[in-house]
């Protein structure tokens, strides 16, 4: 996963940072994301962090003071990325059009950050012991708010009566396990999302899967 600089550093909470400790600070958490999908937190070191960023222990303790706080800096910022195409629920679009979309920036999502899909499955599977409190709080505000958003469909007859809720679990559900699950999916059919062809295929099958049974069809520009 690129790009994961957060919002700030704990050595520079009241203030912005350079250019440069920007780039640090994102390579840390791109080196962190590695660490911790494959060894774990309790496995991960520190050590094997900084070198992978290609800086000293010393360098990278500059922008985090210990491993539970780059943990915690990684796994929020995995989430504000998870979370983002949600956002972009409309509420004046169609329903066919605007979840097709969705399920598709999520199947992408899992093409291209599945590192940062485990490493978040794993952490919730545990009791979400570090992100608890963004999940009862960020994440269920936005859920709420975008539940609203299905309601309003539903009430207006633009789509079947289904818990807004479930849906928005079942989108996650389906499109995540093309992250989590990528090994056994890999070992069934010999191919992943990587593969052009197949992504196309699984786009259209998952739209297909979740819109029709919602009594949608889905649009004509979905990949076959």
């Amino acid at each position: 996963m690129t790009g994961l600089s957060g919002q700030g550093s704990e050595a520079h909470k009241n203030g912005g940072l350079s250019r440069i400790q920007e780039r640090n600070r994102s390579l840390i958490l791109d080196a962190a994301l590695g660490e911790f999908s494959k060894k774990g937190f309790s496995g991960a070191t520190v050590e094997r962090i900084a070198a992978e960023a290609g800086m000293s222990k010393s360098n990278l303790l500059y922008y985090f003071s210990s491993k539970e706080a780059i943990y915690k800096a990684t796994l929020a910022h995995i989430l504000e990325v998870w979370l983002a195409p949600l956002k972009t629920l409309d509420p004046s679009g169609a329903p066919s059009q605007e979840l097709s979309a969705y399920i598709r920036q999520k199947i992408e999502m899992s093409a291209e950050f599945p590192e940062a899909s485990r490493l978040f499955a794993n952490e919730v599977m545990q009791g979400a012991p570090q992100i608890l409190p963004i999940l009862e709080g960020e994440l269920k505000r936005l859920v709420t708010e975008k539940s609203a958003v299905i309601e309003d469909w539903i009430t207006a007859g633009k789509m079947q009566r289904v818990e807004p809720v479930h849906l928005i679990f079942t989108i996650w559900a389906t499109t995540q396990h093309y992250a989590d699950f990528s090994i056994q999916i890999k070992a069934l059919t010999g191919k992943d999302l990587s593969d052009p062809e197949f992504f196309r295929e699984t786009v259209a099958s998952v739209t297909a899967l979740i819109l029709n049974g919602i009594g949608l069809t889905p649009p004509q520009d979905t990949p076959a």
